[in-house]
């Protein structure tokens, strides 16, 4: 006949002897589990059961908010006491996330070189017509002009050329590349820089332009709101009168100061330039750091 309980009811199969009761066992020991937003636990003491809310700080005491399916709340102390799938757990507070990793592009688009100091600076130079310019170019190109040891000087106008280039007096190895606002066919400007030209050696200077009246152009026009930059009539002040066009002050020199910032602030990287100025620009850095 078939014993259901077995011949010993002592033995230690049965479980019921002293190694083999419940009591002598071997608990499960709580493991490390981090307080995740959406983990859902047991809070074993109370028996509540909840998603984690977060893990916020009270009194210098860590807590984790557990919210139950009808949505009510209740906080607990972080550590031991909770069970998540049936397992003892110690829950911990959630590592929080790294620093984000630093940009593989520059404001360019060259390739980022991190942690790289500044080069000492180059002989050769890079000229521009004025402040505005300048900033521009610092904007995008600052990175790499650091890392090839390029200084950007202003020109502060491209009349005084000629005068500059006598100063400076370049060599095929202390080369000035020149960016000037409106170099087109004709102009003053083309007259000027022609006859600069001649006054010095070839392969030592290098100069190009943009088809703009000011570098304010080269920032694209939806960047502050336009379809395109307007058609200012001769005899009006260009900048003046494009602030006029887009209904910002323009009456004193700060206006256009705060003007340009603001236009300024508007420019993340290169594809918010005219692709006319950003061609030149590379052609110059790559003049003068042959």
């Amino acid at each position: 006949m078939h014993d259901r309980y077995g011949s010993d009811v002592l033995s230690p199969a049965s479980g019921s002897g002293p190694s083999g009761s419940a009591h002598h066992r071997r608990r499960p020991t709580s493991q490390p589990r981090a307080a995740e937003a959406g983990l859902v636990v047991e809070e074993v003491q109370t028996g509540w059961v909840g998603a984690v809310v977060r893990v916020e700080k009270s009194g210098g005491v860590h807590l984790v908010v557990l919210e139950d399916r009808r949505g009510r709340t209740r906080s607990f102390p972080l550590g031991p006491g909770f069970w998540v799938d049936g397992q003892p757990v110690e829950l911990t507070a959630p590592v929080t996330s790294r620093a984000p990793a630093p940009p593989a592009r520059t404001a360019s688009g060259s390739v980022a070189v991190h942690g790289a100091r500044a080069r000492v600076a180059r002989g050769s130079r890079i000229w521009v017509e004025g402040k505005h310019d300048a900033e521009l170019v610092e904007k995008v190109w600052g990175d790499d002009l650091r890392v090839e040891g390029v200084v950007v000087e202003m020109l502060d106008g491209v009349d005084h050329l000629a005068e500059a280039l006598a100063e400076f007096a370049p060599t095929p190895d202390r080369r000035v590349g020149v960016l000037v606002d409106h170099l087109v066919r004709g102009s003053k400007e083309q007259r000027i820089t022609d006859d600069a030209l001649r006054t010095v050696d070839a392969g030592t200077v290098l100069v190009l332009g943009h088809p703009y009246v000011d570098v304010w152009q080269a920032v694209k026009p939806a960047r502050v709101g336009l379809t395109s930059w307007p058609t200012i009539e001769r005899g009006t002040e260009w900048k003046r009168g494009i602030l006029r066009e887009l209904g910002w002050p323009a009456t004193t020199p700060q206006d256009v100061g705060r003007a340009w910032t603001r236009i300024l602030g508007t420019v993340r990287d290169y594809r918010d330039l005219d692709p006319a100025l950003l061609g030149r620009v590379e052609e110059l850095i790559d003049f003068v750091t042959a």
